[in-house]
């Protein structure tokens, strides 16, 4: 099969179909992906399907809106790969837009502040079950290797997971530095010089360009943040949240602490990438524009990556310093996520929430509820809690 032999209108129905029904985050998108484009139409094969994942896993941003876009060029050329990857992205983009109006509104209806004040009392432990279920296999990975190996795997996450509870807008140094420090005792000084400069140097530099720029906040600040969530983040689309909270609710006020609650929630409950949260930090920052603003700027990194890069997948799966850089940067991700229920739930205001966060997690890490169904509910008990006299 040649890569253009797939219609257009194929493309942007089936990977629109995917983006309006992926509800569950990435493993529901990659299983969507593989039945259509793999068990289902026979586009691609299926060891190709799976090396795809590992490089895109491999790679800084949202991996499953990656591979997205990845099998939407294999199977259609560079026309499909901007069609499917739109078609996948934009209708969570579009909803949390429009649960935003009604949300992050001034003054919301009361229903309306029960249902985002009980969904945000669950968001803390949505974190812990989302860094739980990453850190299981990364730690097995670590286990089967040297002591010293392990050793480091403790640090970095343990670094990642300070990070996010105390450093703020700065973890994305913490991520970067874990990596090129796994690079340099795996790969040696020498190829550490070399990937440190010409692979992962690049943002650093950037970092130091942009961080007198954006102190001031505004639209530069806002385009920054969005940057920071689609090209610097690692270990799946929940790590955004630290990578977002201090900037968006203390450095620029754009929100308050139980606005980004909702905003993590909408981001949660709504099908498509994960990362599509950046779109409500945008609106409330500044309105409709920004919220498209940040959410074009924090996928463009994926489309980017992904047609430039995808002569090299292959290459990049056998890179030993790619390899190397996850490893470190993937653990600290997985414990940035894990620190991030601290100031998720300090971020909470009334009593009442404190007990819906315990039944939340005991819904999520006890009974095995799904991510969907325990906000969903957790968002109605709000309702119905706030419509009976509890503070909103």
């Amino acid at each position: 099969m040649t890569d253009s032999s797939v219609p257009l209108g194929v493309v942007l129905r089936q990977w629109g179909r995917i983006g309006i029904t992926g509800f569950g985050g990435p493993p529901t998108h990659i299983a969507m992906l593989r039945a259509l484009v793999v068990e289902e139409r026979g586009w691609i094969p299926a060891d190709e399907f799976e090396a795809a994942i590992a490089a895109c896993n491999l790679l800084p941003g949202p991996a499953s809106t990656q591979l997205a876009i990845f099998c939407a060029h294999r199977v259609a050329g560079r026309r499909g790969a901007i069609v499917g990857g739109l078609a996948f992205i934009v209708p969570a983009v579009v909803i949390v837009l429009a649960l935003s109006l009604l949300f992050l509104a001034g003054s919301p209806p009361l229903w309306v502040r029960g249902a985002g004040d009980g969904a945000g009392a669950a968001i803390a432990p949505v974190a812990v079950a989302a860094a739980w279920a990453l850190l299981l296999p990364s730690a097995r990975k670590a286990l089967s290797a040297g002591s010293y190996r392990r050793l480091r795997w403790l640090t970095y996450v343990v670094l990642g997971g300070v990070g996010a509870a105390l450093l703020g807008p700065y973890l994305v140094l913490v991520l970067l530095v874990c990596g090129l420090v796994e690079v340099a005792v795996v790969a040696g000084p020498s190829a550490d010089r070399q990937v440190g400069v010409r692979t992962h140097g690049a943002p650093l530099l950037l970092i130091g360009a942009v961080s007198g720029a954006v102190a001031a906040g505004g639209w530069l600040a806002l385009a920054w943040e969005a940057l920071k969530v689609g090209a610097l983040s690692y270990g799946g689309g929940f790590v955004i949240v630290p990578l977002m909270q201090h900037d968006a609710v203390h450095t620029y006020h754009w929100m308050t602490s139980a606005h980004f609650l909702n905003a993590v929630a909408l981001g949660q409950v709504t099908p498509g990438p994960v990362v599509a949260t950046v779109a409500a930090v945008g609106y409330a920052a500044h309105g409709v524009g920004g919220g498209v603003l940040a959410a074009a700027i924090a996928f463009a990194p994926s489309f980017t990556i992904v047609m430039l890069g995808i002569g090299h997948f292959q290459q990049l799966r056998e890179s030993l310093r790619a390899q190397a850089f996850l490893d470190g940067a993937g653990p600290a991700a997985v414990g940035a996520i894990l620190g991030s229920a601290i100031p998720l739930a300090e971020a909470l205001r009334h009593g009442w929430q404190f007990g819906l966060m315990g039944a939340a997690a005991i819904a999520l890490l006890l009974v095995r509820r799904g991510v969907l169904e325990t906000l969903v509910a957790a968002g109605a008990i709000g309702v119905i809690a706030v419509l009976a006299g509890a503070p909103a």
